[in-house]
């Protein structure tokens, strides 16, 4: 679903540097001999290093797809359709979703789902209407939502009904992996409020006409509502590279405290310094016993360290550079820094794997990036020269997995492949040579490799690379994570071993995934190269790692334009049956749509006053679970 947060510090796009919000949904153990804060109805969390919550509208693009804008915020105010997360699991949890669990008839082509007995804020209630009001505005901004791909929801619908204010039925084209179907489609739902089909400030409910019309009718009225509450969280679609200047309206502006979740909005700021309370209303099995919960903006992991020094937050993450002993092994963790007496140290994986991407039509490098990152054998020998176990042990200290392929190999589960769990592409020096040497290059270590053999044949440098061109590249990662920023100079050293030159910038989190979006060859303006945000993906709302958001021809969250038929057809044999993974794993790992990265796991500090935690591998925020 969205781009993961760095699981040291704390995503996602995912999407950002660092995890620290999944260690405050894990188990914490060991003493409770600290005592509670004096406010015991308030709990603090440290956000990522430079990376806020930016956006509060559910229906976004790429730019604003991230654990740190939805799982760790709007989710505290807007449920999902359905709820994922049930224990140490990224499985579907019924008991704290809005509907019961779907029933699937008609050769799985119809698909009924039943809501329960949910309230907004305001006292409607939440009703199929809500859930057509997503649906309607998906059918006519499908583009500008994140996870859209094409052919899949809503493409792939004949119609959706609501026959009474409970139920909603989706007729479908042609039959469906149900297991598909419910983690990635109808995943992606939120309902939401009449209150919010408005086109102007202070309109009347259902007055922008969108939420009550049948489906797929009301395509511009849709679009008008899409742009207004897009301008009210400070997008304007007409000007995506506008300044956001409607943060610190978040808290004040009417339209966002209606909500269907646990808190609501009191305060928020351009810096990152947001406050929640208990929403009254909420309608969930689980009522909140800590009624205050505020998420507090640090710009380094140096600053958030010395605050859980201070006891000033509630929980944190344990940076890298901090961590005074190996972890034992993958799951478990070593000794707690010994300034850090008044926590637990929990660990966990996230469903997630961790990757920055090329862009295929990249204009930079003189015209040759796109072509040369085309290349397999190009991103073979890159992919050749990441020393993922050396990272892990070095950096991570032991926290950490390898990724080296498309499906997660952590937690341990069903969908991996032998193949993929034993990297295809160990590291080599003199691999990554060849490859480049046997494809029309002269490779100048610590220099800058250049092509002598342009042309298409097997010997030559590939489809328009000129004669001349250099391998001179740019990459621009998150600030903030003395980790992310060993590991980016670490590779640059690698690369340089077979002249591929890589000059590395850094920017805030939400600059870099706001700037690593899908463009076409034929804009001036496609011109980003390489990007690392800091984790790459974590499976939500796409929760079956079937890789259709990320890797399919067109997909929204598709940054670098990857583009293969054999690729999109092995996904499409998993979306419409339910089959293995296997073939669609095993081709992309070996065909390198990005560049496969170490997957730290979680290191987070929990005070040890505060109970309530369950394992989680979602970096969700459940304060509600929580108490003192």
């Amino acid at each position: 679903m969205k781009i993961n947060l760095r699981n040291r510090l704390v995503k996602g796009i995912g999407v950002g540097v660092a995890a620290v919000a999944v260690a405050a949904t894990l188990s914490a153990c060991g003493s409770s001999s600290s005592s509670a804060p004096s406010n015991t109805n308030l709990v603090r969390i440290a956000e990522a290093p430079a990376t806020p919550p930016n956006y509060i509208f559910p229906f976004m693009g790429l730019q604003f797809f991230s654990v740190s804008n939805i799982n760790q915020f709007q989710f505290l105010m807007y449920r999902p359709l359905y709820w994922f997360g049930d224990g140490q699991s990224p499985n579907v949890n019924y008991g704290l979703s809005l509907a019961s669990a779907p029933v699937y008839s008609n050769g799985d082509k119809t698909v009924t789902v039943n809501l329960k007995n949910y309230k907004w804020s305001n006292g409607e209630a939440v009703t199929s209407e809500n859930v057509l009001f997503w649906m309607n505005m998906m059918h006519a901004e499908k583009t500008n939502w994140a996870d859209y791909t094409p052919g899949a929801l809503p493409d792939d619908l004949t119609s959706v009904t609501a026959p009474n204010s409970s139920t909603v039925v989706f007729n479908l084209k042609a039959s469906v992996n149900p297991y598909w179907f419910t983690y990635n489609e109808l995943a992606q739902i939120t309902p939401m409020p009449n209150a919010w089909d408005i086109t102007a400030t202070g309109g009347a409910s259902n007055s922008g006409g969108c939420a009550a019309a049948p489906y797929g009718t009301a395509d511009a009225k849709c679009s008008a509502v899409y742009t207004f509450l897009s301008k009210q969280s400070g997008y304007d679609p007409a000007n995506p590279q506008a300044a956001n200047n409607a943060l610190p309206t978040y808290a004040t502006n009417k339209i966002w405290q209606v909500v269907d979740g646990p808190y609501h909005l009191t305060h928020f700021d351009a810096s990152g310094n947001v406050s929640f309370a208990a929403n009254s209303m909420y309608s969930g099995p689980v009522k909140a016993t800590i009624k205050n919960v505020n998420l507090v903006p640090f710009t380094t992991d140096t600053a958030e360290f010395n605050a859980l020094v201070g006891g000033k937050v509630d929980v944190g993450y344990l940076p890298s550079q901090d961590i005074t002993g190996n972890a034992v092994n993958s799951s478990t963790p070593g000794p707690n820094n010994s300034r850090l007496g008044n926590y637990n140290l929990v660990t966990g994986y996230s469903w997630s794997i961790n990757y920055f991407p090329f862009n295929f039509n990249s204009t930079g490098d003189g015209g040759n990036a796109g072509p040369i990152f085309k290349q397999l054998y190009f991103r073979q020998a890159f992919q050749t020269l990441v020393d993922q176990a050396l990272y892990i042990n070095k950096i991570d200290k032991g926290y950490g997995v390898p990724t080296y392929g498309p499906v997660p190999v952590y937690p341990k589960n069903q969908f991996a492949s032998s193949y993929e769990e034993n990297n295809p592409y160990p590291y080599s020096v003199t691999k990554a040579v060849n490859l480049l040497k046997d494809h029309g290059w002269k490779v100048v270590p610590n220099g800058t490799s250049t092509c002598v053999s342009p042309g298409t044949g097997a010997t030559n440098c590939g489809a328009g690379i000129a004669k001349g061109a250099q391998m001179n590249f740019n990459l621009q990662y998150s600030s903030g994570s003395t980790a992310l920023t060993q590991l980016m100079n670490d590779e640059k050293s690698s690369w340089a071993q077979a002249g591929i030159n890589v000059t590395l910038g850094q920017a805030s989190f939400n600059t870099v995934l706001g700037n690593a979006v899908p463009c076409a060859s034929t804009s001036a303006s496609c011109t980003w190269e390489m990007a690392n945000w800091g984790a790459g993906w974590i499976f939500a709302p796409d929760y079956y790692p079937s890789g259709e958001a990320i890797f399919a021809t067109g997909a929204g969250s598709n940054s670098g334009s990857y583009s293969d038929a054999t690729n999109d057809a092995n996904i499409n044999a998993t979306t419409s049956k339910n089959v293995s993974l296997t073939t669609y794993e095993n081709y992309l790992a070996q065909q390198l749509p990005v560049v496969f990265q170490p997957n730290p796991t979680a290191t987070g500090e929990v005070n040890k006053s505060l109970k309530g935690f369950t394992p989680s591998t979602l970096q969700q925020l459940n304060p509600e679970q929580w108490s003192w």
